[in-house]
Formats: structure tokens, C-alpha cells, sequence
């Protein structure tokens, strides 16, 4: 996911997707762990992805209670 594509999402899209990611990045894990995961480059992206998520809705927090503030 591009960072551009996430600040175009809503706080509640974007916390649709942190939880359907998380739950991906267990359902991979197992996988990994029973030795079935086919793609373990999947669980990087993943991993990078709920970063960017997590960067947006930090960044959009502390603007808000910036303008809160004044």
C-alpha cells in the first residue's frame, strides 16, 4: 500500500484495514511456523504497510489536537 493511497482513507477505513492486515499477518504466521507459507515476503509488506497506517493516523492525531489547541 502507497502512502498517498492511505491518506486518501478515512480514520475508519483505515482502522478496517489495520485489523484485516493484523489478522492476515496471524493467519501468515501460523502458516509460516507449520511450513506452508509460500510468499514470506508477504509478512514484510504486511509489517510495512501497518507501519505507514500507523505513521497517517499518528500524524493525523497530532494535527488534530494541534488545531485543538488554538
Amino acid at each position: 500500500m502507497k502512502t498517498e493511497e492511505i491518506r486518501g482513507m478515512s480514520d475508519a477505513d483505515l482502522g478496517t484495514k489495520v485489523q484485516d492486515l493484523q489478522h492476515e499477518r496471524l493467519n501468515l504466521k501460523i502458516q509460516q511456523q507449520s511450513g506452508q507459507l509460500e510468499r514470506p515476503s508477504r509478512l514484510k509488506e504486511i509489517r510495512k504497510s501497518l507501519a505507514r497506517i500507523q505513521t497517517v493516523m499518528t500524524e493525523r492525531r497530532l494535527t488534530a489536537a494541534q488545531e485543538n489547541t488554538k
